[in-house]
């Protein structure tokens, strides 16, 4: 039996979501010509069609690929079973993936993280339910590509910020281990005495200092975890994966490709929503061991590297995108396609920033005959333990009032809790009801009294205003503890007023509560829900 309950909520009443991830949600139409499939079970029947025809070549590399990736892991302590068959299974023409992916942040970094990989892991269970003719691989792509190492190396953690220092230079996958020691010592001194955390500690220990690089400990930190539910890691950073997608590279370079197919998208979304990332004229990325620098063109016939001294007239650069597929990079706007290419995907599972800029590329991949996949909103949640859930109940907040900004929280719970009338609307509607019958009298009298009828209006409804806050604020001086008490809650589940999903790791959760953590994830969290999920724990 869980240790956890949960509950859901509309994620429009929890206020923390985008215009345009709420419309998603609640199937707008206006967003419906951004995107393929709808995310519900129903989609996958053609969605699977669609991408059938995917390259028995392709599955071959990426099986092949995904080997080597896995044997660079040194002192793996878990089973490996059920993810070397899932790779296996990849060669199969009735095996399909559903895909998240996150930066390679230090320890997992935010919350979220764990809900996005259990979210790929849930679909895939339920997609083998739904239809059992077929295979379902969840996969984690690693961003080890990415350059903004400052991005990636800290975490919030008991009101500190371990920050591992380093430094930084092209592809954070590739950077050594150097310098952890200090940020594991510095974890170390801040975690308890906990068998829990002695796990970890030793965990950390295996991942940060047994492996080669950051991309490898994170891959053994994250198969540590999730083996057992046959999770693969997949690395973009290879030269036999880049040798499939170079051929699109290359077109994207001399045809720009992602600019112009994506401006109409680009054009509906900046009409009624904020754009996340603009596409560039070039999207790729020249990596080399230390660096990963920006293409870019002016003529169309030769490419230069911003800011360092190369230039690759068109025959060069053909030669060197076949010979050197893994020196060319995608920025985050094209990872997405080669991420596509590259796997017999199905669903993309993103973060509402995510969905925003797949939402910008349905035409790009129409232009290079790729199918679209499924968008799928990650699973988000609020993890809620005893302590705090007494605290709630005791003060009587229902979880919907729990996601309102604190000073509305505190106004709301003092008015509530108050002896006295501090809400002035019925004197407001008063004084609108009598300066009306004035206006009316000046306009038959002598129309210049009008204006001085209108200021006066206002002036007496300012100070109605005033009056009004300060009986709250008296009020709040009044009822002093209980308006401590409802900061202190709102301060533990939302710290620095943000969702606890985007600010805390997971170390203090899994010291309180080791393995239950991740298994009240996976049996509580709903693949195919907008809804926002809170796990909670009762006396």
């Amino acid at each position: 039996m869980s240790l956890f309950k949960a509950i859901k909520l509309p994620i429009d009443q929890t206020k923390a979501f985008s215009k345009l991830v709420v419309d998603y949600a609640q199937n707008q139409a206006d967003l419906k010509e951004l995107y393929g499939l709808r995310p519900d079970v129903t989609s996958f029947e053609p969605q699977i069609k669609a991408k059938a025809k995917f390259d028995a070549e392709h599955r071959y590399t990426l099986v092949k690929s995904l080997s080597k990736q896995y044997g660079r892991l040194k002192n793996v302590q878990v089973s490996s079973e059920l993810v070397e068959e899932n790779v296996l299974f990849l060669e199969h023409a009735n095996t399909f993936t559903v895909t998240t992916g996150h930066q390679l942040n230090l320890f997992t970094g935010p919350l979220y993280f764990w809900y996005k990989i259990v979210h790929a892991i849930n679909l895939a269970k339920a997609l083998k339910e739904a239809y059992p003719e077929h295979h379902f691989v969840p996969v984690y792509w690693m961003a080890t590509e990415d350059h903004d190492f400052d991005e990636i190396n800290h975490i919030q953690l008991y009101g500190g910020t371990p920050r591992w220092d380093h430094p930084s230079g092209g592809a954070v996958g590739r950077l050594n281990l150097e310098g952890m020691d200090q940020v594991l010592e510095d974890l170390s001194s801040v975690m308890g005495p906990s068998k829990n955390a002695d796990y970890l500690r030793d965990l950390f220990q295996r991942a940060y200092r047994g492996q080669a690089n950051l991309a490898d400990a994170t891959r053994y930190m994250v198969h540590e975890f999730f083996a057992d539910q046959g999770l693969v890691i997949v690395d973009g950073d290879d030269a036999e994966l880049k040798s499939i997608f170079y051929p699109a590279a290359g077109r994207e370079l001399k045809e720009r490709v992602f600019a112009n197919s994506s401006r109409k998208a680009i054009e509906t979304l900046e009409a009624k929503y904020h754009v996340q990332v603009n596409t560039r004229p070039v999207n790729l990325f020249y990596l080399e061991e230390t660096d990963r620098r920006r293409l870019d063109t002016e003529n169309g016939s030769e490419w230069n590297v911003v800011d360092a001294d190369r230039v690759f007239p068109e025959k060069e650069l053909d030669a060197e995108l076949e010979n050197h597929p893994q020196r060319f990079s995608p920025n985050a706007i094209m990872r997405p396609l080669y991420q596509e290419m590259i796997l017999p995907n199905l669903a993309y599972i993103g973060g509402g920033a995510e969905v925003a800029y797949w939402m910008e590329l349905k035409d790009v991949f129409e232009a290079y005959e790729v199918p679209f996949p499924i968008l799928f909103l990650r699973n988000s949640g609020l993890i809620v333990g005893k302590k705090e859930n007494r605290k709630r109940e005791k003060l009587q907040i229902d979880w919907t009032q729990l996601f309102e900004k604190l000073d509305v929280l505190v106004n709301k719970e003092v008015s509530e809790k108050s002896n006295e009338e501090l809400d002035l609307r019925d004197y407001r509607l008063q004084l609108e009801a009598m300066f009306s019958e004035m206006e009316k009298i000046a306009s038959r009298t002598d129309q210049t009294f009008t204006g001085a009828v209108n200021a006066q209006r206002a002036k007496q409804l300012k100070g109605l205003e005033n009056l009004e806050k300060r009986l709250l604020k008296a009020e709040k001086r009044k009822h002093h503890e209980l308006v401590e008490r409802i900061s202190n809650l709102k301060n533990e589940l939302f710290p620095a007023g943000k969702l606890q999903e985007r600010y805390d790791n997971f170390i203090p959760y899994f010291e309180e509560y080791g393995a239950e953590f991740k298994q009240a994830l996976l049996n509580h969290l709903d693949p195919f829900t907008f809804d926002f999920h809170v796990l909670y724990i009762n006396d």
